[in-house]
């Protein structure tokens, strides 16, 4: 997880040290824009490559420092709980598709646009909804005394038991809730460029992605070490 937050970082931090013209170039070839899907591919920059390339590179463009914090923020604090689960490769394969499933839906939703989407938002809310499925299982001390909740160790949820339990549907509600008034209405969110939209259909595809398709992704639960007797 940490690498993909360097890397974040690392093209954020190119990019402003680019000159306006040619970070503009790099932002159109990196950016999600649903009107290459609509016959405007080769008048963007990366032609028919970037139609498949930037279902992905989209989530490691962000529109200022603000904005890549928050994300990066948020990342730490549900992408640590599954990288930790599932581990680093699992977990980025993870956070692509997730990446990608907002992407489609957002293009389903916007096809012909020209507004690009950048942000790893998506791909944060796969992360999210995926360790939904685990956190809130967690026993305190697995391990002993003081030892925190052990993430590998806890039984995956069902997909019944996530959607049923009281607090996951409580956090689901203010989330859905937070994420269309943002998208709908003119409010700013905090990280996001003045002028800029919301995404938050991508966001909801993520999710969507996160919350069915963790399952495959996660690895069997570790079994606890044998307790030690002390005489």
């Amino acid at each position: 997880m940490l690498g993909l937050i360097l890397l974040m970082v690392a093209v954020h931090a190119i990019r402003i040290s680019l000159p306006d013209e040619t970070d503009v170039t790099v932002l159109l070839l990196l950016a999600f824009i649903p009107s290459r899907y609509a016959g405007e591919a080769m008048l963007l920059p990366g032609g028919y490559l970037a139609c498949v390339t930037s279902f992905v590179t989209y989530t490691v463009v962000h529109g200022g420092w603000l904005h890549l914090l928050v994300n990066c923020l948020w990342m730490l604090a549900f992408g640590s709980a599954v990288a930790r689960r599932i581990g680093d490769q699992r977990f980025l394969l993870f956070s692509a598709f997730a990446g990608v499933a907002g992407a489609l839906v957002h293009l389903m939703l916007h096809f012909g646009e020209q507004a690009p989407m950048i942000g790893a938002s998506a791909a944060i809310s796969g992360q999210m909804a995926g360790a939904l499925r685990f956190v809130f299982r967690a026993r305190p001390g697995a391990y002993g005394p003081g030892m925190g909740r052990d993430l590998t160790a806890t039984p995956l949820a069902s997909l019944s038991q996530t959607l049923t339990d009281p607090r996951i549907l409580l956090f689901l509600a203010i989330w859905v809730v937070l994420n269309v008034s943002f998208g709908l209405s003119a409010l700013p969110i905090m990280g996001v460029p003045s002028g800029s939209g919301v995404a938050w259909e991508a966001h909801i595809g993520g999710f969507l992605f996160g919350l069915f398709c963790f399952g495959f992704f996660d690895r069997p639960p570790e079994p606890a070490p044998p307790r030690e007797e002390i005489e």
